[in-house]
């Protein structure tokens, strides 16, 4: 599986299928296909697997048709891999003899081979590569006569350098959960009287806010008051839980009927929250001084990143090199894993990642960290793998972003990325606090303007004759073109690009139709003219053309005027409305905006 959502919960007070299901809708932003519950019946009058193909709310209309009960369990919501969506293939999986029962994230490499190798006697129910690890440890506690710990641990010794995330519970321990992390993130929640395991913390924020994290390679035993922690040689771990400050509540909807137009409409609060946390009352930068000088002293930062993240990076991009005139270059994570390019000869490494556990930029810190060279993350979820594995790291505050279509982290990560930069300026010009105060200010009043964009994309975008649209922009508008098409493609499924302007004449005009929607980004005051040729050229081919333009660059005819900013700041404001445009596109046709089909929202293996 490469995003789907575990919990498990082991406990003396509480039924645990309320808690499991509550969870999963937490994580169904991590996987919404089929979703499942394994939860052993302690007063002996049966144990309950129930799984559905679909979404959670299906799920829990089944477990509640069943009266399930019982005060541990384990649960997952799955996004398709190996099988297809069906109920065969969801999670929990389970052995032949029905008394071990598995959900797992990650991909096991070699699961054909081992099946082949172990299992040939074995009638499989599922097509999934976690089939084989249950059957696997079934096997080795049969016939190697081996307690489930070890059978489990003999089972993990097989699957090499693997991607997994593993929660099994046996059948005849009740009350018992055994896990195992690598490469997949879980975390190990600490209650009273009970305790929980969970892909992502905030599954678990209603039961508590107290969490151990498992490094790769870890094996763990949960029950409801011991948790024992063994690493990869065996030997006894403790481990001090951290203490995750989130409010419960900012997972919840609330009022707003998906989360990507609250998470949108949360982005001013972002800018303040960062802001207070970074600058002093005289409007000096608080970043340690370690980072500050290391940076400093590299010939070059690389900024690494994937999806949004890398476009945030590219805005990013321009910020270091104008303000604190230091060379930047910004790659894809997933490229530069496998295809690194010449290094300068004194680098300094940024990652940006909403998650904190994105595969490929984790590959990427490996081998540089290999290599002895020192790096930063940019995160919103502390304790997170990029967050640790870095030298140094710093969090983006925009707390929970639960939408596939991230917007919020956009913000922060490109605001913080100019606080850094503004930082190793040596002429500070501008009074970046207050300029960013500013830019909250405009974010709201564009927030608050949401008609106009449901109306825009109703006009343009919603019309099923429209198939395909272009953001245009030369400079730093070319990277948020980028970060627009992206948007709307990913939840309206309408064909989008993002063009530097003066590329549509070396062989995207072919692809302009009468009606074709082309929205020009402008808010750059030397390239502002190119720009607006460039859109002369695909109206004259039949396009539909929309301009996004700063105040001062307006004229007669533009569709959004945006309040004038500093133009290196421009993508914090002008990234507003291709948000919104993106959400009512996809509201107009009808679709889920939170859980657009084949995506999940954290890409946590390769």
């Amino acid at each position: 599986m490469y995003y789907c959502g575990i919990v498990g919960y082991t406990g003396t007070q509480k039924e645990s299928a309320p808690i499991l299901l509550k969870g999963l809708e937490k994580l169904e932003y991590r996987g919404y296909d089929s979703a499942g519950v394994f939860i052993p019946n302690q007063d002996s009058t049966g144990d309950e697997l129930v799984r559905q193909k679909g979404r959670v709310a299906d799920l829990e209309a089944l477990v509640a048709e069943k009266n399930v009960n019982g005060k541990a369990g384990i649960a997952h919501t799955r996004w398709a891999t190996h099988g297809e969506p069906a109920v065969k293939n969801s999670h929990p999986q389970y052995s032949e003899d029905e008394k071990f029962y598995l959900v797992h994230n990650g991909v096991i490499e070699n699961f054909m081979e081992l099946k082949k190798q172990y299992l040939s006697d074995v009638t499989f129910q599922s097509d999934t590569d976690t089939e084989v690890a249950v059957q696997l440890i079934s096997k080795f506690a049969r016939e190697d006569n081996l307690s489930t710990f070890d059978a489990f641990k003999k089972a993990i010794s097989l699957f090499g350098d693997s991607a997994y995330g593993f929660l099994l519970m046996d059948q005849a321990e009740p009350e018992r959960m055994y896990v195992a992390k690598r490469k997949s993130p879980l975390l190990i929640g600490v209650g009273a009287d009970f305790n929980v395991v969970t892909s992502d913390a905030v599954a678990m924020l209603d039961e508590t806010h107290d969490f151990i994290e498992l490094l790769d390679g870890e094996v763990a035993i949960i029950d409801p008051k011991a948790i024992q922690l063994f690493n990869e040689q065996g030997d006894r771990v403790e481990r001090e839980p951290f203490h995750l400050d989130i409010d419960a509540s900012e997972t919840d909807k609330g009022i707003y009927p998906y989360y990507m137009l609250k998470e949108v409409d949360e982005q001013p609060v972002v800018m303040h929250r960062l802001m207070e946390r970074y600058f002093d009352e005289q409007g000096n930068v608080l970043i340690g001084k370690a980072i500050l000088d290391e940076i400093n002293a590299a010939d070059r930062v690389y900024i690494i990143a994937a999806g949004t993240s890398y476009h945030a990076g590219l805005a990013g991009a321009r910020l270091f090199e104008q303000w604190a005139n230091k060379p930047t270059s910004v790659y894809i994570s997933s490229e530069f894993a496998y295809e690194q390019p010449l290094l300068s000869e004194k680098p300094f490494f940024i990652f940006l990642s909403q998650s904190g556990e994105t595969a490929d930029s984790r590959e990427v810190l490996q081998n540089i960290n290999e290599a002895g060279y020192h790096s930063l993350t940019l995160t919103n979820v502390e304790k997170s793998t990029l967050w640790r594995e870095a030298t140094y790291a710093l969090p983006l505050l925009a707390g929970p972003e639960i939408a596939v279509a991230s917007t919020k982290a956009y913000v922060a990560q490109v605001t913080l990325e100019s606080i850094l930069a503004y930082a190793l300026a040596d002429n500070q010009d501008l009074n970046l606090m207050e300029e960013l105060s500013n830019i909250a200010v405009a974010i709201q009043a564009i927030v608050d303007d949401k008609e106009t964009f449901k109306n825009v994309a109703d006009a343009m975008l919603v019309p099923a004759s429209t198939h395909s649209a272009f953001y245009i922009g030369r400079g730093v508008d070319s990277t948020v073109a980028l970060e627009a098409a992206l948007k709307l493609k990913e939840i309206s499924y309408v064909q989008a690009e993002g063009f530097a302007a003066g590329e549509l004449k070396h062989g995207t005009l072919a692809l302009i139709e009468e009606g074709t929607p082309v929205m020009a980004l402008i808010t750059q005051p030397k390239t502002a003219g190119l720009v607006r040729g460039n859109l002369s050229e695909t109206t004259a081919r039949g396009a539909h053309p929309y301009t996004i333009v700063s105040k001062s660059l307006a004229k007669e005819g533009d569709g959004y005027i945006l309040p004038d900013v500093d133009p290196l700041l421009a993508p914090l404001v002008e990234v507003i409305p291709t948000q919104l445009l993106a959400y009512y596109t996809s509201l107009g046709r009808g679709l889920d905006v939170d859980r657009p089909r084949n995506l999940a929202k954290s890409v946590t293996v390769q």
